[in-house]
């Protein structure tokens, strides 16, 4: 009971000045950016100190610093403020709701020539107001913006479960790893290809690291192998698909990519199993986190386009290939 009269007595103004200042690092600041005095900025967060009962900032003659109290205050205040933006901009969808903004977080190849591009294409034909934000980066900076609330959901090709207390994971469809070449390349009209038979060849990959890379390491390991050179490291995009164009490289894609991505359909899937090479795409949201109308329209779309890839694997892997994780959740960047 007492925690809640503490409550009832902080002021959503004071909210947003503790965020402020927390950004900015000093009152004066802070002060500027909200239009106010610096005594009246100062004289806001005594009051939340008072009424809390503990110091939220440390001072010092550089600025000041969130104490852990304060960290602990301006994280819920942000989902506070976030969840104020998501009502308001459910009360004007719900006024007209073809309209609406949907930020959603990828790596390269799902955002580029996968199913977000697909799904927004055909979204944008119907719903001219809905505003697309996507971002491209690496599984790691994806979860980072999806805690900070930056991002409404994010869609990552994974090889191993989500365990996560952060997030909710969806199966859209199970997804595997192919080797691809380019049409006139010599192996494409080879009826049986054996994996030792591409060794030598000239590949391009993303970095060592990259779990695809290793993905193919693992897989000529397998046979008895060393992993084949990687005569050029490139991340998955224009610079790899013109090194493909040429005719005599080999490389690895998700095969969702070829269903969905136009720019890929020069490119031939070589007839070689790349054992273990399985995984699953996923849409991936924050647990307790209301969406928003457009969001949740965006994620219907997406499993209406994800249906054929689902139906067709509708036997579920039971193969995983162990690749580098975070908080257990294991995306490829591909």
């Amino acid at each position: 009971m007492r925690g809640d009269r503490r409550v009832n007595r902080l002021k959503l103004h004071e909210l947003e000045v503790l965020l402020a200042v927390a950004q900015a690092g000093s009152m004066a600041k802070a002060a500027s950016q909200l239009a106010l005095s610096e005594p009246a900025v100062s004289r806001s967060i005594s009051d939340m100190e008072n009424t809390l009962g503990v110091s939220l900032f440390d001072r010092s003659s550089k600025g000041v610093e969130p104490t852990p109290y304060g960290r602990a205050l301006v994280k819920r205040g942000v989902a506070v403020f976030d969840e104020l933006r998501q009502g308001i901009r459910e009360i004007e969808t719900i006024k007209d709701p073809t309209r609406g903004e949907v930020h959603i977080g990828a790596t390269s190849t799902i955002a580029e020539v996968g199913i977000v591009a697909a799904v927004i294409g055909q979204m944008s034909q119907k719903y001219s107001r809905i505003n697309f934000h996507v971002v491209e980066a690496t599984p790691e900076w994806l979860f980072h913006e999806l805690r900070e609330r930056s991002l409404d959901l994010i869609i990552l090709l994974t090889f191993d479960p989500v365990a996560s207390n952060d997030f909710v994971s969806e199966v859209l469809y199970e997804d595997r790893m192919v080797i691809v070449a380019p049409a006139d390349n010599p192996w494409t009209r080879q009826s049986r290809v054996e994996l030792v038979d591409l060794v030598d060849e000239n590949w391009t990959l993303p970095e060592p690291e990259h779990p695809v890379t290793s993905i193919v390491a693992s897989a000529f390991r397998a046979i008895g192998c060393e992993a084949p050179r990687v005569i050029a490291t490139a991340a998955p995009g224009r610079i790899r698909d013109t090194l493909l164009a040429t005719g005599r490289f080999l490389t690895v894609v998700q095969e969702s990519a070829l269903h969905f991505g136009a720019t890929l359909s020069q490119f031939k899937v070589l007839p070689v199993e790349l054992a273990t090479a399985r995984g699953t795409t996923n849409i991936i949201t924050l647990k307790k986190r209301a969406l928003s109308p457009a969001a949740q329209l965006f994620i219907g779309y997406l499993r209406e386009a994800a249906e054929p890839l689902a139906k067709r694997n509708s036997a579920p892997s039971q193969e995983h290939n162990p690749s580098p994780s975070h908080d257990h959740l294991v995306g490829a960047r591909e």
